[in-house]
């Protein structure tokens, strides 16, 4: 199934012949946006957790602030056809914090999409959550299918300022087609944060994906009056550097990010935040 997919690809110019980079034989998918280094930064964190942290790791829905929903969308490698976007929701309650987020990249020729429930949980200072997703593949004239996927995260608040925790994406490996031969990657990450004041924090993770090499992702984040936002890191994989910022107005925030491929080019992104009014963190 998958070579009918590629084959159709190539043939109606969809996807330039360099997203082959990013499609083994085995496993993979395009569906993860270039710039999710930046929009997850804040998981590993009390002071920085927002919406999209919780898409990286869904213990974070266990302390986020208050109710939060936002968009992003990216232009991958400035190609019109290699569009990407992404959405979530995120309610916390007393019984802990739910959300909601969708995946889409591509076209009505070509396209991967994704839809998560997800929840959070509070324990001590442990915190664990899970999603629930059905992702989809689609290509004109060859129809779609459709796979569940599970994913869990879990983040432990060593101290007030130190975090860490394990992420894992798809373990079970799901599957496409009647005849099952076509499967999503399955990842897994380990990460931390370090709060170094209320302005500053310090990411790190270290990913394995399915069929790539290792790879690790180093960002930073710095906020001014909780106005202003500057966050940059790089990716050890291909030497991939980001870079954004942020401002916020009222309940509002706007980003602007950037992440650089050296043999594919940039690509943009914008985000938008949006939450009710802020509480203290909870510890």
């Amino acid at each position: 199934m998958k070579n009918h997919y590629l084959l159709h690809i190539l043939k109606i110019g969809l996807l330039p012949a360099f997203c082959l980079l990013f499609w083994h034989a085995s496993a993979q998918s395009l569906r993860y946006p270039q710039g999710a280094p930046y929009t997850g930064l804040g998981a590993y964190s009390y002071q920085f957790v927002d919406a999209f942290s919780t898409i990286a790791n869904q213990a974070a829905l266990a302390r986020l602030p208050a109710a939060q929903g936002g968009v992003y969308a990216e232009k991958r490698f400035l190609q019109e056809k290699l569009n990407s976007y992404s959405a979530v929701v995120a309610l916390p309650t007393g019984m802990g914090g739910w959300g909601i987020n969708v995946h889409y990249f591509g076209t009505s020729e070509y396209n991967e999409s994704q839809v998560g429930i997800a929840y959070g949980k509070m324990l001590g200072r442990v915190d664990l959550g899970v999603q629930i997703n059905y992702a989809m593949m689609q290509a004109a004239g060859y129809g779609s299918d459709g796979t569940l996927i599970v994913e869990a995260g879990t983040i432990w608040h060593i101290t007030e300022k130190a975090h860490a925790g394990i992420h894992i994406y798809n373990p079970s490996g799901g599957k496409y087609g009647k005849q099952a031969t076509e499967k999503m990657a399955w990842q897994y990450k380990a990460g931390g944060g370090y709060e170094v004041s209320e302005n500053v924090l310090v990411s790190a993770d270290i990913i394995k994906q399915e069929d790539k090499a290792v790879n690790l992702q180093v960002g930073m984040q710095y906020s001014l009056h909780n106005r202003f936002m500057l966050r940059a890191g790089i990716a050890t994989a291909a030497t991939t550097p980001w870079l954004g910022a942020g401002w916020t107005w009222k309940n509002v925030r706007v980003d602007i990010t950037g992440r650089y491929h050296p043999q594919l080019g940039v690509t943009p992104g914008l985000l938008l935040l949006f939450s009710t009014k802020q509480t203290k963190p909870s510890h």
